[in-house]
């Protein structure tokens, strides 16, 4: 956070995992998909005049395995055992990897694995401004490095390849900021690579278990005088946007705005939306915390397909006055 020259005196860490939840297990990857719960199995129905093994086992002996079983794990400081572990939320992507070990603990992802693609590294934007590739981890977002005259910011994540990673390593030290819950991606594989802490809405904290230097705000956060978020909710629960004033001016609006056309943006509620009404008071809450006149340009974090090839959304002040 020193180095990227912002202030997090009013950011505040986010507790670690609580005892006693139980474990999700994650399903392994496949396709670039999120991991997600493993399902419960089938109960397998025995051939009349067949007894299973365990079937066969005598009271005491089922005795003895119920009380190892429910004894807590001695290695474990909280006392929870090796399958008690902070839970892997639904649609988000899987951080660790197990262990080649039975019994062992997972391993993080960025202690020893790399980027699986290659991937193809963001384009120059405006001065200091850059636009990753769509993330099909993020239901097509877009994600944006920003090197602003008071820090360095990675707004959402982008796809998790090895010529991203290169990137952003060759950029000066940055944080990584989380707009919705939509933009989380592989946000603890970019932490654990890179090093940068990583701040989100207070609402949405919760969705990130293990990630480690993780910051949290509430209703709104300076992170110096030209770089201030915003809580806008509507979109998802913690939703946020950014406003980098100054150059080159732009509001990083997350999934709050989602381009309609050329210059054109509107909100665009989905299946995954969290509630109508309040996205409403957000936008007019926005409308009034920008200063006059601001901003120059929109960039939404959503897909930028109906652009047309372009980046940005502009002029944005008066596309935000003629929202209704």
């Amino acid at each position: 956070a020193k180095a990227a020259g912002l202030n997090w005196a009013q950011a505040r860490p986010v507790p670690g995992p609580v005892p006693g939840w139980s474990r999700l297990v994650p399903l392994p990857e496949q396709s670039g998909l999120a991991g997600s719960e493993a399902p419960f199995e089938e109960p397998f129905e025995q051939p009349l005049g067949t007894r299973s093994e365990a079937q066969s086992k005598t009271q005491s002996e089922k005795q003895t395995e119920t009380q190892s079983e429910t004894q807590p794990n001695p290695q474990s400081s909280s006392g929870i055992g090796p399958h008690h572990e902070p839970p892997w939320w639904p649609g988000l992507a899987s951080d660790t990897e197990a262990s080649s070990e039975p019994g062992s603990p997972a391993r993080p992802f960025g202690a020893t694995s790399a980027p699986a693609e290659a991937g193809r590294p963001p384009q120059p934007v405006l001065d200091g401004l850059w636009a990753f590739a769509p993330n099909r981890d993020c239901q097509g977002g877009t994600a944006w490095w920003l090197e602003h005259a008071e820090g360095a910011l990675l707004i959402d994540c982008p796809a998790y390849t090895a010529a991203n990673l290169a990137f952003l390593r060759e950029r000066p030290a940055g944080m990584l900021l989380l707009t919705s819950r939509e933009g989380h991606g592989r946000a603890r594989r970019f932490q654990e690579a890179l090093g940068w802490p990583v701040l989100v809405q207070e609402q949405e904290a919760y969705l990130l278990p293990g990630v480690q230097q993780l910051q949290s705000f509430g209703d709104e956060l300076a992170l110096s005088p030209g770089l201030r978020l915003l809580w806008t909710p509507g979109p998802t629960p913690g939703a946020c946007v950014l406003h980098a004033s100054g150059e080159p001016d732009v509001l990083f609006c997350g999934r709050l705005l989602s381009p309609t056309a050329p210059g054109a943006a509107a909100p665009l509620p989905t299946a995954r939306s969290f509630h109508w009404g309040r996205w409403q008071r957000s936008l007019k809450k926005l409308k009034a915390w920008l200063p006059q006149g601001s901003p120059r340009w929109i960039a939404s974090g959503a897909g930028l397909g109906a652009l047309a090839g372009e980046k940005l959304i502009g002029p944005g002040r008066p596309l935000l006055d003629g929202l209704e």
